[in-house]
């Protein structure tokens, strides 16, 4: 394998030499500078034609855990046993990684704008390029992302569970809790599901960090897919029957501002009418305590004691009994 990965400006698959691991720095767009903005690609391609795996981290660029648990997978994989092609992006969001930024050079979620536009506003065409340029030559996606800043997450999995082989790429994950999620939702999951690339989004832990379980979780995660599709040899874990399936999921919001303790743990049940906030004043009154709308499982929830008015409390997942 090349240390020194060669630059190139289109991603061709078929031209990858087999039986290998190539690495190579693919132009995406240009600064204001007219330099080239690159991301990352790893390719471990085997002998055998078979399915390409896409595997991609930091969309959002303070979203760090999914960059280890590719490159572990990639020092894990035997291209000798390898049935097909494994497409490793680590930074997808390479302006925001290099800031250590969550949103995009002009502000934008770059996962709200998928597929982006042709001719649009930067963000949409840094995305249209990363969609059209990389993601339609992938038959299955493995999306990793995080908590954003402020908020801590579960270890959990977004899926559209109505599609029999996302549900079942979904539940090889042996996640803590899943989430319905249907495509078409402006996400680069949502996006790969209108392609016809079944798709799921890893939500692995928090940001701006490296959490050791959280990648080794991912990791597991990422051997059972290869196998269950047969494009290595990996043994396949039994699905877990602890993972919490939900139908829906939402956030629940302050209407106060000042100083908040949110009580429940991550992947906690909470019932309806339970006490799962208290709001205080900068003088420590307490202004407001919030109760649960309805029984479900704690999915992630704000860590950050400063919160506004409008701030969120906790994400809510609402199970599928």
């Amino acid at each position: 394998m090349e240390k020194n990965a060669p630059v190139i400006d289109t991603l061709d698959l078929n031209a990858v030499p087999k039986n290998s691991i190539s690495r190579y720095w693919l132009k995406i767009v240009e600064d204001g500078m007219g330099v080239p903005m690159m991301i990352p690609v790893m390719i471990a391609k085997g002998n055998d034609t078979g399915k390409v795996v896409g595997l991609t981290a930091a969309v959002h660029g303070n979203e760090l855990n999914g960059i280890p648990v590719i490159q572990r997978l990639f020092t894990e994989i035997d291209v000798n046993e390898l049935k097909g092609t494994v497409v490793g992006i680590p930074v997808v969001n390479t302006p925001s990684y290099l800031r250590k930024k969550r949103r995009f050079l002009d502000g934008v979620d770059l996962n709200h704008i998928m597929p982006g536009k042709e001719n649009g506003t930067v963000s949409q065409m840094y995305a249209w390029r990363i969609v059209n340029k990389v993601i339609k030559q992938f038959d299955y996606l493995l999306d990793l992302h995080t908590a954003s800043n402020g908020r801590m997450n579960s270890y959990y999995i977004r899926a559209d569970m109505d599609d029999p082989v996302v549900r079942k790429m979904a539940l090889l994950q042996n996640a803590q809790i899943i989430v319905h999620n249907p495509p078409s939702d402006g996400t680069l999951r949502g996006t790969a599901g209108e392609l016809g690339i079944s798709a799921i989004t890893l939500e692995v832990g928090n940001p701006n960090s490296f959490q050791k379980g959280m990648i080794r979780d991912g990791l597991t995660g990422m051997h059972n897919i290869l196998g269950y599709l047969g494009v290595t040899d990996s043994e396949v874990e039994e699905i877990s029957d602890e993972t919490v399936l939900c139908k829906k999921s939402y956030w629940i919001y302050c209407d106060h501002g000042g100083l908040l303790t949110v009580l429940p743990a991550a992947t906690q049940i909470i019932e309806k009418g339970q006490t799962i906030a208290i709001m205080r004043n900068v003088f420590g009154d307490v202004i407001k305590e919030y109760k649960a709308p309805e029984r479900g499982i704690v999915i992630g929830k704000s860590v950050s004691p400063v919160n506004q008015t409008g701030g969120r409390i906790l994400h809510l997942g609402i199970i599928d009994e």
